[in-house]
């Protein structure tokens, strides 16, 4: 044993790194066997690694880096997924909680360690501040049930950061009434640096993401663009004399509409993160936890009950309160305590700050007893944070389930149908295609490349293959299962139609055929031939630039669209869009189908934000197109002849579209025809082909043309 013991604790960085791994990978399996939150299992790791436990590992630089990074990326990851326009809509519900929670329990410590601790009111204030703020420790948890959404989570996210902001400006106060420097020329200056940093990052990040994203699509420098960006806000905010874990927290929020959701950069954000930076941190946190202080003194255990207590109990009344004033149901109230109960590696700086402030000759603020109740408190906090988080959790599950509408689910048909050629739009088709799709169902995507079948078809195939194994490395990334084929076909329309009903699919998006020429080419040969002859959702598009950088989409709609088969899925399909986007939305229509369309996303997708504007007439779009700027998606709804919602001005549709919306992103839908139950099977009196143009739409085009 004495010859075991010398060679630990171990001290070389790569077999550190190697048992760390070896935590990460067994923890799970443990704590699941355990029925125990594997969050709560690499804190306890920690703790019999660290030199307070079984003295296996030295807590080296790797755990000061890794660990930082790693609470950067949970705030930065709160921020990138935080519902921005429900932040916007429940401003006031924000506010209130974070005042709460933030308040209550500043106020319950501070009284609780003047009366039976006996500490000083500046030690008392210290110790408020501390249990005032909060770790979202548990927010890992969040992103295993798809809560990042849910609105007592947006709610816990937000008043953190309130309640971590006040309570580092009163830290900061506290620090600067030691130093000498608590003046109002102080003040001023830290009110001016908190204002300049903000506005700068509200200012140059943005500008910087549109800069980048358009230009590179590399994964691994978009992955290093945005951790880039994190970092640098990190710093700037500990410059100004805040914890960087605002700075990263902000900067998620900036970056929140640049990085959708759905993404496969989002995908690979959490993929990281959750496999190495944040395990690190927790189980770095653990290391610091000495659990043999319980046992040195009766006074620590006292001490650390009260403290856990006071906070933990202060931080319940604000959350279950809040939950009563904003008519939330229990579950929520759990899921704002649970998240917002932790405290970690933020509360030992914080309490790191009053042990450098020198009270008198030799004395500091912060005694051995509050250091040592400080960092046991955070096994104590953790420990219930994520329990209740977990079990708030799979309740809000369990609600959400009970009020889904079953039938909806098994009747929804969807599986798209993704035509690609070109390898220059095929990534943003299949990002399209992801934006729209429905997750819940997790269907996956078929993707199709048409081959003429000629003497070049071998060459053509390779290409083909080629670019769908790219798509398909993508479509992983981004956790999507997606079907390809490769087809042969001596008419590329016949070719996709086939391909279309062999797949079952319930629609089809593609790019648009590019062609320097107008009617009738505009749409190219076979694209014309396809929405003729196929009855089902068809949309085509052009990008000019990437489509997370999009700002505003919008949308014409053809009056009677609404009584158009297809008219909810096409406006599903946009409400989708726009929603991972997190961009406006603003319909142009007669009143009657945007009152439908107004009252579809506020009961399936309120937190869209929709604009209704009123269009008498297709004539004008020529006007609608100076609006339209260079980062929004203008998107037609178009009809196939003979449809109800079918115009002579859609005839001029291309012509319009060349001259007034070129240069800019498009998307023409051609909504379901004849809903689910046409037979599209040929016949003498109903056959699979329509000429676009007759002989009288030549005449009628040349004597305007005259």
């Amino acid at each position: 044993m004495t010859l075991l013991a010398s060679y630990f604790p171990i001290t070389d960085p790569t077999l550190i790194f190697f048992v760390v791994l070896l935590i990460i990978l067994s923890a799970p399996i443990i704590m699941g066997k355990l029925r125990i939150p594997h969050i709560i299992g690499m804190v306890l790791a920690g703790m019999a690694v660290g030199k307070y436990g079984f003295d296996v590992l030295e807590r080296d630089a790797s755990f000061e880096v890794f660990g930082k990074v790693g609470l950067y990326y949970i705030m930065f990851l709160a921020g990138l997924e935080m519902d921005l326009e429900s932040v916007k809509k429940n401003t006031r519900q924000f506010i209130i909680f974070g005042l709460l929670t933030c308040l209550v329990p500043l106020s319950l410590t501070y009284i609780m360690a003047i009366t039976i601790l006996g500490y000083s009111p500046a030690a008392s204030f210290l110790l408020g501040c501390i249990m005032a703020s909060n770790t979202l420790i548990a927010y890992p948890i969040i992103g295993r049930y798809g809560l990042q959404r849910n609105k007592s989570v947006a709610l816990s996210v937000g008043s953190s950061m309130i309640s971590l902001f006040m309570a580092l400006v009163m830290l900061a106060a506290l620090s600067a009434s030691y130093n000498g420097n608590g003046n109002v020329l102080f003040w001023l200056l830290f009110v001016v640096k908190i204002a300049a940093f903000c506005a700068g990052i509200v200012w140059l990040v943005p500008m910087l993401a549109r800069y980048f994203l358009r230009r590179y699509s590399d994964a691994v420098m978009q992955y290093i663009f945005v951790l880039g960006v994190m970092f640098l806000s990190a710093l700037l905010s500990s410059l100004i004399g805040l914890e960087g874990i605002f700075g990263a927290f902000f900067s998620g929020l900036t970056l929140n509409r640049y990085i959708p959701h759905v993404s496969s950069l989002m995908n690979r954000i959490e993929f990281i993160g959750n496999a190495l930076f944040i395990p690190y941190f927790l189980i770095g946190v653990g290391m610091l936890i000495n659990v043999r202080t319980l046992f040195s003194s009766i006074d620590v255990v006292w001490v650390v009950l009260l403290i856990a207590f006071f906070g933990t109990f202060g931080k319940a009344v604000a959350a279950y309160l809040s939950s009563l004033l904003f008519r939330l149901p229990l579950s929520s109230g759990n899921m704002m305590f649970g998240l917002t109960s932790a405290h970690a590696a933020g509360a030992i700086a914080m309490v790191m700050v009053g042990m450098n402030l020198e009270v008198a000759d030799g004395t500091y603020l912060v005694s051995d007893d509050m250091l040592n109740g400080v960092v046991m408190m955070i096994l104590v906090t953790c420990i219930i944070s994520t329990l209740m988080t977990e079990h708030a959790a799979q309740q809000i599950i369990l609600q959400e389930k009970t009020h889904l509408d079953v039938g909806e689910k098994h009747n929804d048909d969807e599986k798209i149908l993704l035509c690609v050629k070109y390898p220059e739009i095929a990534p943003q088709l299949l990002e399209l295609a992801i934006m729209m799709r429905n997750p819940k169902l997790n269907r996956g995507l078929v993707a199709l490349n048409v081959v003429y079948d000629d003497e070049n078809s071998a060459a053509g195939r390779a290409r083909g293959l080629q670019l769908l194994e790219q798509l398909q490395q993508r479509a992983i990334a981004a956790d999507v299962r997606m079907q390809t084929q490769v087809r042969l076909a001596t008419n590329i329309a016949n070719g996709i139609k086939h391909a279309f009903r062999e797949n079952t699919a319930s629609e089809i998006i593609m790019g648009m055929h590019v062609h320097t020429e107008v009617t009738p080419k505009f749409w190219g040969v076979f694209i014309q031939s396809l929405y003729n002859g196929l009855n089902r959702q068809i949309i085509l598009t052009r990008f000019i630039q990437p489509l997370n950088t999009l700002r505003r989409i919008q949308v014409v709609v053809p009056s009677r669209a609404e009584f158009e088969p297809g008219f909810h899925r096409w406006l599903e399909r946009l409400s989708r869009m726009a929603g991972n986007l997190d961009c406006r939305i603003q319909f142009h229509g007669r009143n009657e189908s945007l009152e439908l369309i107004r009252e579809y996303i506020n009961n399936r997708h309120p937190s869209v934000r929709a604009e209704y504007t009123y269009m008498a007439h297709w004539n004008e779009l020529p006007r609608l197109a100076e609006t339209i700027a260079a980062d929004h998606m203008f998107v037609v709804v178009t009809a196939r002849k003979g449809t109800i919602s079918y115009k002579s001005a859609i005839e001029r549709l291309p012509d319009e579209l060349q001259k007034h919306f070129s240069g800019k992103n498009l998307m023409i839908v051609f909504p379901d025809q004849y809903g689910e139950t046409k037979d599209e099977s040929m016949s003498f009196t109903e056959a699979q082909h329509h000429e676009e143009n007759s002989i009288y739409d030549m005449l009628l085009r040349r004597i305007h043309r005259l």
